[in-house]
């Protein structure tokens, strides 16, 4: 199989507002896709739907050939996701965090140390893992969190915002970590922002989504050609027709 990821014109309405218009992408295994745009396009709908929490009201996605709906069961066991507003127990300790996490994934003893092992790696966080969560800064939290969907080694990773608000140096680790894993891992991970630069950066392909309408894919180098863009903020603004406003102070002003 080719693509691990088939999306065929998703569709989802909350009463009156259609969230998702029709929507159609695919992902190859061990790619690194980006799905962008503003808040309130779309996103994180197409990334719950993925991930079993929400049933689309009409099209149909599948991951690794089964069904988000009538397989979810099966999905659930080759996928991690890691939601925006995400928290970890704040009585745990880190190190007890990935234990408890392991335990509910490893189907026996060996195989959840194994686990935790790959976890305490990826965190980076070293001694700060015998200390609570509670202790924790929003960078050091996420960086559990991701530590927690990876080590579980899935066959697809769904990331929702998974750098938003950190700092530089959080920011850089977390998509370096994701880059290693699909590259190292063959680990293929759906990863939606509104942050268009960062993902430009971190992504193989990206699609564009605006009022729950993907209106461009492809890779940011092909998107910023076709749109004689520097990068994909500008590319987002083309695509949905705004004109881009002359820098103010150039040369002779």
């Amino acid at each position: 199989m080719k693509n691990l990821v088939e999306v065929e014109n998703l569709e989802k309405d909350y009463g009156k507002v259609k969230a998702l218009k029709g929507i159609s992408f695919s992902i190859p295994k061990g790619e690194i896709f980006g799905l962008i745009g503003p808040n309130g396009a779309g996103k994180s709908t197409t990334l719950k739907i993925l991930a079993t929490l929400l049933r689309p009201t009409a099209g149909r996605a599948r991951i690794a050939g089964y069904d988000v709906v009538e397989d979810a069961g099966r999905v659930r066991e080759l996928i991690s996701y890691l939601p925006e507003e995400a928290g970890a127990y704040k009585n745990l300790t880190g190190r007890e965090y990935l234990r408890l996490m392991a335990g509910l994934y490893a189907k026996d003893e060996k195989k959840a140390r194994r686990m935790v092992e790959v976890g305490v790696e990826i965190s980076g966080l070293g001694e700060r893992l015998k200390d609570k969560v509670s202790t924790y800064s929003k960078g050091m939290t996420r960086k559990l969190l991701l530590a927690r969907a990876l080590m579980v080694m899935p066959k697809l990773a769904i990331l929702d915002e998974p750098a938003s608000g950190l700092d530089i140096v959080n920011a850089y680790t977390i998509r370096k970590t994701i880059k290693g894993f699909a590259r190292e891992r063959g680990v293929t991970f759906l990863v939606s922002s509104h942050n268009m630069l960062e993902v430009e950066y971190l992504c193989d392909r990206v699609a564009l989504i605006n009022r729950g309408r993907i209106i461009e894919s492809g890779t940011p180098a092909e998107l910023k050609e076709r749109y004689s863009a520097e990068n994909l903020e500008e590319v987002f603004m083309r695509a949905i027709g705004v004109e881009i406003p002359e820098p103010v102070g150039g040369e002779g002003s």
